[in-house]
Order: structure tokens, then C-alpha cells, then sequence
């Protein structure tokens, strides 16, 4: 099939690129004259794991292709996604500014029969207002389908490639056809493509990110009382997460959530459901949770040094939201970093992929090291905000002789705790017993 792509972030890169795996002759289309060239001459705009072998063998093979002009993208395309960014407005509100414009753009250039495909996180009605959009501007027919995307960072090509389901919203048989035949190769191990109607796929995104976020966030503060009752986390977390109605994933307490879909898509839904005078209690408290548990490793910090930290210096391990991934969006370093800044400490940071993204931002307020271990020249003490796997099972011995003390806050509970008394650390975790 002939597909277009609008929008090269990580949704519609992703998306792109692996259509074109299966054989389809995809063109992406971005309004970043800069990036539209690095990606035509080989470059990966993003970091995401297994996406660069796609992204090259379909150049090669000439499936996939960028461009900044719309009107050449869609004019070959049967289906055309929208992979546009929906940030929240100052209401909390998904901005829809970017796709209805889209929307806007391509219904004057169309001249035959379109699906048009709302790949980004929209509110409820979404389709709606794209399909009257369509429909103020031209009279060709065209089918407004939703499908959600469900891609982890870090993992986003094998989520594409091998989904747990594809999310369909129309109530048209002509893009039914059409939709299921493009998702047939991703689905042959049986996995089930859901149709449904456009409202319910859009609702089906929030409510699963929603509900994802409220088991992190719960489990956060099951880690908080633990500490209180003297209690172990991980053992909580292994006993909860054996119920089968439960689940061991999302159980993993640390500082909180962030990335680009679990803090936006609460917030939205919250916003959706006051706008129908719905008091979503339960998402307000998860919001509200994970705002503080952002900065509960600094709260530790300046515990420990007894609410004084100015002219300390700090090394911080850690930037992006997760492992895997160079997205900073909401990470939970920066609000750590910003919190650490504004009671006097120094700050000397380390991530293996976002700390050009991070130095966008904050350019030289923080120090940023070579490797993880230049992070702790200097250093009074260690926090950990990112389980990036090469922070898993560092080298003791050079911490010991680089780090000025034996001191570790540790956002993600990383390290074992007898070992850490072997060692002779101080080590204050999340969840777990104090280590002093």
C-alpha cells in the first residue's frame, strides 16, 4: 500500500519506518526543513532501540522517504496518518491545533477517496471534529479511522511490530477492509485487531495509559508507608504482583512517572471529565501523588544533610524518563535537578542519551560528565533517577575511590541491600529499609 506519515516524532517515525518493514511504500512528512534532511542522508532523528536497522534498510530499498511537502505525501497515499503532537493546553486540555490543521491542509489536496488515520492521543469527539473539517472543505469522501497507538519507549519497534492488539475505531466497512488488510502482517501470531467505534478507541487510549499510571502511582505510595511501618517493598511488590488479577508489571516503585503520554493523557482525561461535570477523583490523587514523589529523593537529601545542601555537590545518574529512550519530557530528573539547584547544591549529571536533550533546556546550570563515573569527581553524594542497565552493576571499587563519600540515593532501587551494608554505604532507597 502507499502510505503517508505526518509528523516525525517518535509516534510517526516509529509507525512509518515499520509500515515500510512490511513492504509498503511509505513517505513522512515533517515541517523541520533541518531534520527532513538528516533523515533523507541516514540520520536518526530519535534514539530508539532497533529502529535505526529498519529506518537504513528501508532508505536503501527505497519504501521509506521524507518530505516537507504535504501535498506530494498524500497525493499517491490510500491511507494517511496523523502522527501530530497534542500537548496539553494551560487547561490541561489536549491542544488539537496541530491536527485539525493537518486536517485542514489535506482536505484541499485530496482528489480521491482517503482514510485518514488519527494516529496521536486525542480527546473524545476528536474524529469528529477531523470529519468536519473534511467535510467544510471538500466533497470527496473520505473515512476518519482512530487507532491509538500503544508504543513504550524503549521497546517501541517490537510493540509495532509484534503488538498486543491494534485499536480500530470506524464505523466503516470500506476502511475496515482497509485497515485490516495493512495490520494483517503485524497480527498473524493471532493477536487480536479490535474494531470498535471512534469514540470508544479514543477513550480506550486514556483509560489504559490512565490506569497504568494509577498502579504506578499506588505502588509508589505503598512504598512510602513501607518505609513508615517498616516494611519491605519488594517483597510487598512480589506477593501483590503473583495475584493474576494484578499483574507484576507497573509495580516497580520509584520517583514517579513521566515521558510523553502518562502525564499528558491523565491530565486530558481529567480535563474531558470535568468538562462533563465529572469529579475524577481517583485521577486528580494520582496526579497529585506523582507530582510529589517527583522530588521525594531530594526530600531524602535534605534529610539526611539536615535541610542544608548549599554548596554540596551531587551526582546524578540519570536523566530521561526511562531507560532506553533520550526523552526528557517530564522526567523526573529535571524536576530533581531544578529542586537541587534552588536550595544552593551543585549538580553533575550523567544519561546515556538525553543529556543533549537535557542541555536544550537547562544549557549550563548543571555539569555534564563524559561517563558515570566523571559524575562523581567531587561529589558529596550519588542520586539515581534512571534503571538505565549499564547503572545496574557499576564498578564499586571506582565509586569508592571517585565519590567523596559512601553516600546513595537511589531513585529505582537498583542495588541489593546486604550488599550495600557489605560495602558500607549509606543508602536511601525507595520502599525499603534505611541503610546507615
Amino acid at each position: 500500500m502507499k502510505i503517508a506519515v505526518i509528523g516525525t516524532g517518535y509516534v510517526g517515525l516509529v509507525t512509518g519506518t515499520c509500515l515500510a518493514e512490511t513492504g509498503n511504500d511509505v513517505i513522512c512528512v515533517d515541517i523541520n526543513e533541518t531534520k527532513v534532511k538528516q533523515m533523507q542522508n541516514g540520520e536518526v532523528p530519535i534514539y530508539e532501540p532497533g529502529l535505526d536497522l529498519l529506518f537504513h534498510r528501508n532508505i536503501e530499498q527505497e519504501r521509506l522517504t521524507f518530505t516537507t511537502n504535504v501535498a506530494d505525501a498524500v497525493k499517491e497515499a490510500q491511507i494517511i496518518f496523523m502522527a501530530l503532537p497534542t500537548p496539553p493546553g494551560g487547561d490541561g486540555a489536549a491542544d488539537l491545533s496541530y491536527i485539525l490543521g493537518a486536517a485542514k491542509d489535506i482536505s484541499k489536496l485530496i482528489t480521491e477517496y482517503k482514510v485518514i488515520v488519527n494516529k496521536s492521543t486525542v480527546p473524545v469527539g476528536t474524529a469528529d471534529k477531523v470529519k468536519a473539517v473534511f467535510a467544510e472543505n471538500t466533497s470527496i469522501e473520505v473515512d476518519v479511522v482512530s487507532n491509538p497507538e500503544f508504543l513504550r519507549e524503549g521497546v517501541a519497534v517490537e510493540d509495532f511490530m509484534k503488538p498486543d492488539r491494534v485499536v480500530l475505531g470506524t464505523k466503516s466497512e470500506k476502511a475496515k477492509k482497509l485497515m485490516a488488510e495493512l495490520y494483517a502482517p503485524y497480527v498473524r501470531q493471532g493477536n487480536p485487531i479490535l474494531f470498535m467505534d471512534e469514540r470508544s478507541s479514543e477513550l480506550t487510549k486514556y483509560a489504559a495509559n490512565s490506569f497504568l499510571a494509577t498502579k504506578i502511582t499506588f505502588m509508589n505510595e505503598i512504598a512510602n508507608l513501607c518505609e513508615l511501618v517498616g516494611a519491605d517493598v519488594d517483597a510487598v511488590r512480589r506477593g501483590v504482583g503473583s495475584d493474576d488479577r494484578i499483574g507484576k508489571r507497573f509495580l516497580f516503585p520509584g520517583i514517579g512517572y513521566g515521558g510523553s503520554c502518562f502525564p499528558k493523557d491523565v491530565q486530558a482525561l481529567v480535563k474531558a471529565a470535568d468538562e462533563t461535570a465529572y469529579d475524577f477523583q481517583i485521577l486528580k490523587s494520582v496526579m497529585e501523588v506523582n507530582e510529589r514523589q517527583k522530588t521525594i529523593l531530594v526530600d531524602k537529601v535534605l534529610k539526611y544533610y539536615k535541610g542544608d545542601i548549599n554548596g554540596k555537590h551531587f551526582a546524578l545518574w540519570g536523566l530521561a524518563f526511562k531507560p532506553e529512550t533520550d526523552d526528557i519530557r517530564e522526567a523526573p530528573a529535571l524536576y530533581i535537578i531544578d529542586a537541587l539547584l534552588k536550595n544552593g547544591a551543585n549538580v553533575t549529571v550523567f544519561d546515556p542519551e538525553g543529556m543533549g536533550n537535557v542541555k536544550n533546556i537547562i544549557g549550563s546550570q548543571v555539569n555534564y560528565a563524559k561517563n558515570q563515573y566523571e559524575a562523581l569527581e567531587d561529589a558529596d553524594a550519588l542520586l539515581i533517577a534512571t534503571e538505565w542497565s549499564v547503572f545496574r552493576n557499576p564498578d564499586f571499587e571506582k565509586i569508592d575511590n571517585t565519590l567523596k563519600n559512601k553516600v546513595v540515593f537511589d531513585g529505582r532501587n537498583l542495588y541489593d541491600l546486604d550488599k550495600m551494608i557489605d560495602m558500607g554505604y549509606y543508602y536511601n532507597s525507595i520502599g525499603r529499609k534505611l541503610i546507615d
